[in-house]
């Protein structure tokens, strides 16, 4: 065989072979098309038609007196079956309706719309979506009276898809204990905790994928959905806006980190107001929950030492009385040296004084002195108190706390004498607040509870009851004493500044230094822990400033003006909690007591007993000062004495003048005749030498 033929062989076969594959893609598309055309058809359909998910309506959040917290505003995407309305119909609403879509959305032209739906209609397109656009009820029922659409879904082609959204009617207020749940059923906060009641049973029914999106179809097997229960809370919506208003001015004051306040019933244990705030680059939001959650768990500092002193009072029977020096300020345990605030120290105190100025040494002293055999005698009294165990709080997220143990393998020397005073353990704000609320319930415990009940429209589904965590935390004769020192605190200790002529606040401060890279830095989380009226409590509260900023940082100057501030309109809106008027001692507020300068103690003691308003801007160092009428209040400032130099005794009485004078070594002369002094020889601040007299005149 030569070349040539060859050739022409292999071009004869290969053109067969193309011939047998053009024939073999005829035949395949003729099956397929004709043959098995039914078939193929009905796969086609099945993938585009199925049943899909109707979403239920999510449930309410109301407040303790039934306002709205949460809801669900239904919002509808407009969407149109171009070729189910009558030709006379369309052509005669065409062009109105393309003007209204274009005049209602400000996006399209009246021709793009008429184009639109035109071109929808011409090419057999049964669904296409107007606009992405949202809108509301009102206007929903708006557009349903336009022409084409005024024929209805059947007649007209007008699909309006309903989509829910969430909606607050306070806004920001209570935002993150409401909460929030995303679409992966992610979240936080009330929305997230009773998602389970709140959320519902979805429906299902068929829809049709189709160019622009899934068009329903209404076949008559829909599913209809199961709308979510509503719950009921306990908070009192006006108490929360005092709170977080109360919180969020000393945030911005001390330029602080996050606080949180957490207001709630002692007998009931129901929350009135929880608020969170921290800071971001916009300022302070409600981004995380700080009284329940880990973020908040801290070393609760001197707020605990009312847990020390009930182990105390439980395992001694020691009394109010009972003495311990505390020396010079400064007592070495171990290889550390713990100090008090006061330079100097306090010298000798009683137990009540040690738990009044917040002593360090005192209340160590006294633990190390009762426990020091048995240090897990003291750790079984925290575990009696219930402080090692979760509250069973109602929302997720409650923090563990952390109460170390005898056993543990960082238990060391100085262990049991820093937890007394606070450290080397950590409690969520909340959990601390038990306690004293325990305290103020005459040594029940209570669980917090924040969900009230869970309904149906009227109809009450399930019901939240107070739940006693502890019969007694501590015998009846440890809780008088306590509460007497709480009392104290406020009375004559670190708290003095939030004295109320009204009712009677029992708490105490904390000031705990902050944790960075492992090692203590001179940052502090401030709190004050408490509850009022002391005499008959009502409500207790918790409030946590971190990492204020600036001067005078300690709990008694920043975290309890604002529980002041929360006690005072919860007072004022409470008129259960008023005393009758004429049980009560009612000064003249438009006639304050003249009073111009002298002892903190002593001025404080005598108004609070008149009833005269008073506050101050003195520490527990500074032991006199100057009185300033503001309103219809007395406000206390410094007058410090200096050694040294000459003190300013103008305003004071001759005894505390004298009192002061003779201490700086001055030779004194008395002119006049009066109750105080009126003005002085030397100025204040001139330095003192042995040559130096001063002659005072009174009026």
């Amino acid at each position: 065989m030569n070349i040539k033929k060859e050739i022409v062989l292999r071009v004869r076969i290969v053109f067969l072979l193309v011939c047998l594959f053009a024939c073999a893609i005829v035949y395949k598309v003729v099956q397929i098309q004709v043959l098995d055309g039914t078939k193929w058809k009905q796969i086609s359909k099945e993938r585009r038609i199925r049943y899909q998910p109707v979403p239920a309506t999510r449930g309410n959040i109301y407040s303790d007196n039934e306002s709205i917290l949460a809801t669900s505003l239904p919002f509808y995407r407009v969407a149109f079956d171009p070729a189910i309305a009558q030709t006379e119909t369309f052509n005669a609403g065409i062009d109105s309706l393309a003007m209204l879509l274009s005049r209602f959305y400000k996006d399209q032209s009246p021709e793009h719309y008429r184009r639109k739906i035109k071109n929808a209609r011409h090419a057999g397109r049964r669904y296409i979506r107007l606009n992405s656009r949202q809108i509301n009820y009102q206007e929903k029922k708006m557009m349903a009276s336009w022409p084409i659409f005024r024929a209805g879904k059947n007649k007209g082609g007008v699909i309006f898809e309903k989509v829910e959204k969430r909606f607050k009617p306070f806004g920001m207020l209570a935002e993150r204990t409401i909460g929030f749940i995303n679409e992966d059923k992610n979240g936080a906060g009330l929305e997230y905790s009773f998602n389970g009641d709140l959320a519902g049973t979805d429906g299902e029914a068929l829809f049709e994928r189709i160019a622009g999106g899934n068009k329903p179809i209404y076949d008559g097997t829909e599913v209809a959905p199961q709308n979510g229960y509503d719950i009921k809370t306990t908070i009192d919506i006006n108490l929360q806006d005092v709170a977080e208003n109360a919180l969020y001015k000393a945030l911005v004051e001390k330029n602080a980190d996050y606080g949180c306040v957490i207001l709630m019933e002692v007998k009931t244990g129901e929350i009135k107001a929880m608020a969170n705030l921290g800071k971001t680059k916009g300022g302070y939001i409600e981004d995380y929950n700080y009284a329940v959650g880990n973020q908040g768990r801290t070393e609760p500092g001197s707020t605990f030492k009312l847990a020390s002193m009930l182990a105390l009072f439980e395992h001694t029977g020691m009394a109010l009385t009972d003495t311990v020096d505390t020396g010079d300020g400064r007592y070495r345990i171990k290889n550390t040296t713990m100090t008090d605030v006061k330079i100097g120290g306090y010298g000798k105190l009683t137990t009540q004084e040690v738990f009044e100025k917040s002593s360090n040494i005192g209340i160590a002293k006294l633990i190390q002195e009762n426990f020091g055999d048995n240090q897990q005698a003291f750790v079984d009294y925290l575990h009696k108190f219930g402080l090692s165990s979760t509250l069973g709080f109602q929302m997720d997220g409650e923090a563990r706390p952390y109460i170390k143990n005898t056993s543990d393998k960082t238990w060391y020397g100085t262990s049991l004498t820093s937890m007394s005073i606070g450290y080397e353990m950590k409690l969520a704000p909340l959990q601390t607040l038990a306690l004293y609320n325990a305290v103020a319930n005459n040594g029940v415990k209570v669980q917090p509870i924040i969900v009230k009940e869970i309904r149906r429209a009227d109809q009450v589904i399930q019901t939240f009851q107070t739940r006693v965590l502890n019969e007694r935390i501590a015998s009846e004769e440890t809780i008088k004493k306590v509460r007497t020192m709480l009392e104290g605190v406020v009375q004559n200790g670190t708290a003095r500044n939030i004295r109320s002529a009204d009712y009677k606040v029992a708490g105490k401060t904390g000031t705990a230094r902050k944790v960075k890279d492992g090692k203590y830095v001179k940052l502090y989380s401030t709190s004050f822990a408490g509850y009022f009226p002391a005499d008959n409590p009502k409500y207790s509260c918790i409030v946590i400033i971190d990492s204020p900023r600036g001067v005078n940082v300690y709990g008694g100057d920043v975290a309890a003006p604002v529980f002041k501030e929360v006690a005072d309109k919860a007072y004022a809106r409470d008129l259960a909690m008023h005393q009758p008027l004429r049980a009560r001692v009612v000064p003249n507020k438009d006639s304050l007591p003249q009073v111009k300068a002298g002892s903190l103690d002593d001025l404080g003691l005598i108004l609070n007993k008149i009833g005269v308003s008073n506050h101050s801007t003195a520490t527990s160092d500074d032991e006199w000062v100057r009185v300033t009428p503001q309103m219809r209040s007395l406000k206390f400032e410094p007058n410090p004495v200096r050694g040294g130099q000459v003190p300013d005794v103008t305003g004071m009485t001759l005894r505390d003048a004298l009192f002061i004078l003779g201490n700086q070594h001055l030779k004194v002369s008395v002119e006049g005749m009066g109750k105080r002094v009126q003005k002085q020889s030397v100025q204040p601040g001139t330095e003192i030498n042995k040559e130096t007299k001063i002659t005072i005149v009174l009026s």
